[in-house]
């Protein structure tokens, strides 16, 4: 059952080892984190699938690291901080198999380490619940169609099980924002982020999967493709979005959401009235 799914962002920065006196200049990043901590620790999720755009991407299939043992540190950004978790490899192989059923190119892995990707959402989500199992997942570069498809049979594997499952999107928007930016400045950054955060509110699954390509590669995003895999989760359910935070500076723009799952708060519900006697 899902019972938990949000978009992250993941700067190092935001890690108080790592960010120390910048931290203040993403103080609405890490607020909204914490705060979507709370809501996380609430869900009680047993397992977290979350995918990353930095971990080892291929071309035209997607990755899932089966390593029983996940780990991963932060020593590039100048800190010792090491965390790690153990693979729900039941909800693993299920997606693959899944997969395969859909004719969607799975890649199997093991002994890779959790990128930065995953490590900066997770060291927010579960500090106060530190052990979950994992699904780490990495997007490739096939067709938004086909990440849509790939969200779906996740969401039908969530659906069929009966562990509590949290799904995390982790992705910065626009890394084009400013003339100090990464990767460069476009004027068209702002106007990427602008748009898909007001496709988001408005519930657009259909507009964020036809998203003008011109826009797509002038923003320099690295998110869109996690985005769409967790739409492509919640597609049957009946979800609102929470904008928890969204703010750019470092020229990158940084989103967090919130997913409120009306219809598994229902069912929840339900069983609780008919369980009582």
């Amino acid at each position: 059952m899902l019972t938990f799914t949000a978009i992250c962002p993941h700067p190092p920065i935001i890690i108080p080892e790592i960010g120390q006196e910048n931290l203040s200049q993403a103080s609405q990043i890490v607020e909204a984190m914490k705060k979507l901590s709370e809501k996380f620790v609430e869900s009680k999720p047993e397992t977290v699938i979350i995918v990353s755009p930095h971990g080892p991407v291929e071309i035209d299939q997607m990755v899932i690291n089966v390593s029983p043992t996940l780990a991963g540190d932060f020593m590039m950004f100048g800190s010792n901080l090491t965390m790690s978790f153990k693979n729900d490899l039941d909800v693993s192989k299920s997606i693959c198999e899944k997969s395969n059923e859909a004719k969607i190119p799975v890649s199997l892995i093991e002994n890779i380490p959790l990128d930065h990707g995953a490590l900066v959402p997770l060291y927010y989500l579960t500090k106060n619940l530190p052990d979950v199992n994992l699904v780490p997942i990495v997007f490739s570069y096939l067709s938004y169609k086909r990440h849509f498809e790939f969200g779906k049979t996740i969401g039908e594997v969530i659906k069929k099980s009966n562990k509590k499952i949290a799904f995390i999107a982790s992705g910065d928007l626009s890394h084009r924002l400013t003339p100090d930016a990464p990767v460069g400045y476009s004027p068209r950054g702002k106007e990427f982020d602008k748009k898909l955060i007001e496709l988001i509110k408005a519930k657009n699954v259909k507009g964020i999967l036809n998203l003008d390509p011109d826009l797509i590669d002038q923003a320099g995003e690295c998110g869109l493709r996690s985005i769409i895999i967790l739409l492509g989760v919640l597609d049957g359910l009946n979800w609102q979005p929470e904008i928890l935070s969204y703010e750019g500076p470092f020229g990158v723009g940084y989103l967090v959401v919130n997913f409120k799952l009306q219809n598994v708060i229902a069912s929840e519900s339900e069983w609780t009235n008919k369980a009582i006697p």
